[in-house]
């Protein structure tokens, strides 16, 4: 793991410079994903060059998240600042048509991409994205949203060894151990959603890098999952 460690850190050095860009931005929200991509992003570019942001949504981001993620910037010792986005959120409310719970979900990941490229091109800085390989394996993200970034360092980490990872450079066990969720809704869990465990579905997709098909009702959801959201990870098509 020490090794990942410092391949993903030299990488993301390497871009940046290669780029011309020095400063960083990220979301944070209190979870593993983003608190792990913070902590990487501070040993390759330094702390005077990250800032996170917090974008809690009254009523569905709790407030263990907001404190865990505020105590972990504290911590990094990274400018951070905090935006509530239910008031901009709210103003998709005045459309001429009424929407979905989807796009309601989507929506929320949607405003908060925008704030973070806002910063960025108000700071000459990149955005680093913080999904990782199950969640871009199962499409499991909003396109647009948090799927968008200028880089993903963990991009390449199945969910099983993001939670390695941290563990390796001592994050904070109260964000490792929590249950992860995107909060877009209440009562919300990723693997309640997914209807499954992510060490189930990291086996699974294991299997499928190695080249073997879906047998069970289990891999046969995974995969179906796979095909489905494969767009998500291209860019659009451009039509002759």
């Amino acid at each position: 793991m020490t090794i990942k460690i410092e391949k993903i850190t030299q990488q993301l050095k390497k871009y940046f410079e290669a780029s011309g860009f020095k400063k960083a931005v990220i979301g944070l929200s209190g979870g593993v994903d983003s608190s792990l991509t913070a902590k990487l992003s501070v040993m390759a570019l330094g702390k005077e060059n990250v800032t996170g942001i917090l974008m809690p949504n009254e009523g569905f981001s709790s407030d263990h998240s907001v404190s865990d993620a505020l105590a972990w910037a504290t911590e990094l010792g990274i400018e951070h600042h905090t935006v509530p986005i239910k008031h901009l959120v709210q103003h998709y409310e005045h459309l001429p048509w009424k929407s979905s719970p989807e796009a309601h979900m989507n929506l929320q990941a949607r405003v908060r991409m925008t704030i973070l490229y806002h910063y960025a091109n108000s700071h000459r800085a990149l955005v680093v994205g913080t999904g990782n390989k199950s969640e871009l394996r199962l499409g499991y993200f909003t396109k647009h949203g948090d799927g968008a970034a200028d880089i993903s360092p963990i991009g390449n980490l199945y969910k099983m060894e993001v939670w390695e990872m941290a563990k390796t450079l001592d994050l904070p066990k109260a964000i490792i151990q929590k249950a992860p969720s995107a909060e877009l809704k209440n009562n919300h869990t990723d693997e309640g959603e997914l209807g499954m465990s992510y060490q189930e579905i990291d086996a699974i997709l294991n299997k499928f890098d190695e080249g073997l098909k879906a047998k069970n009702k289990k891999e046969i959801e995974i995969w179906n999952r796979v095909k489905a959201n494969a767009h998500k990870l291209e860019t659009a098509p451009i039509l002759k």
